[in-house]
């Protein structure tokens, strides 16, 4: 049976390179997706795997698992993208279940098995997602790619980011409102053209702070009603809903092998050098 990362991280730290060798395979496809993202840039990102990599089994040793394997590369994975913003010229000049509906139902992927101008449109779509993500402010980018894209939990990105979950709520809240309006039009979810009532809620970032275990029974329950009362407001949340599912299934991209072979040329110099 596969060991679970516990188990591969107290073999590693007793000296287990096959082990290590394994837990750093686990991990490096969603490292590198993470450092594409927030990087946006290939040779970026392939430095970042490295050198997390690298950091991971440097340190392994002194890892006392106080936090999650996963939580703890992230960390480190962010610490080299912002030393990488930094250096950029085109870095800013300051830094700063999600699958469930609000009757508690899961949401169902569409069919993968869908003809070519299906799967046109569907590109288009996971374009159109990444781009906005990219296009978010580093500081509301992180959340969203730690919480809604890497599947960590709030208080997790909270650690990762050194922030209160407060700040990682609020962040998240304005992130995800920003990626749904870039990307709500193409989704084909009619938006009835009628504006907005004035007793309307801002359904949006409600609903996004209900997935967030932010809201009342009560205040869900008003929110449910008004859902189904009102067509728009509906179509703005099975928008939000869609774009979260789309960023959850998001599969972790596949490292180049140069870049693997890169990688483990790297892990065997520093493993093979005298203590």
């Amino acid at each position: 049976m596969e060991r679970d990362d516990q188990g591969l991280l107290e073999a590693a730290r007793a000296g287990d390179r096959a082990a290590l060798d394994q837990l750093l395979t686990r991990h490096q496809g969603r490292v590198y997706r993470f450092g594409l993202k927030m990087c946006r840039d290939p040779e970026d990102a392939k430095d970042v795997l490295q050198d997390t990599l690298l950091a991971v089994a440097r340190n392994v040793k002194d890892f006392r698992g106080a936090s999650s394997v996963s939580t703890w590369l992230y960390t480190i994975a962010r610490s080299f993208c912002i030393k990488r913003r930094r250096r950029s010229k085109f870095a800013p000049e300051q830094e700063e279940s999600l699958d469930l509906g609000p009757d508690g139902e899961g949401m169902q992927l569409p069919d993968p098995g869908r003809g070519p101008d299906e799967s046109l449109a569907g590109r288009q779509i996971e374009e159109a997602l990444d781009q906005a993500i990219g296009e978010l402010d580093p500081m509301y980018r992180e959340v969203l790619v730690l919480r809604d894209v890497e599947g960590l939990s709030a208080p997790e990105v909270a650690e990762v980011m050194g922030l209160t979950v407060e700040a990682v709520k609020s962040r998240l809240h304005r992130a995800r409102v920003s990626v749904r309006e870039r990307v709500a039009p193409l989704l084909g979810v009619p938006e009835p053209m009628a504006p907005l009532a004035a007793a309307c809620p801002d359904v949006v970032s409600l609903f996004s702070r209900h997935l967030e275990g932010e809201i009342s029974t009560d205040v869900c329950a008003e929110m449910e009603r008004h859902l189904a009362a009102c067509p728009r407001c509906r179509a703005r949340c099975d928008s939000l809903q869609k774009t979260l599912v789309m960023c959850r299934s998001s599969p972790a991209p596949e490292v180049p092998e140069p870049v693997q072979q890169s990688v483990r040329e790297a892990l065997r110099r520093l493993l093979s050098a005298p203590a």
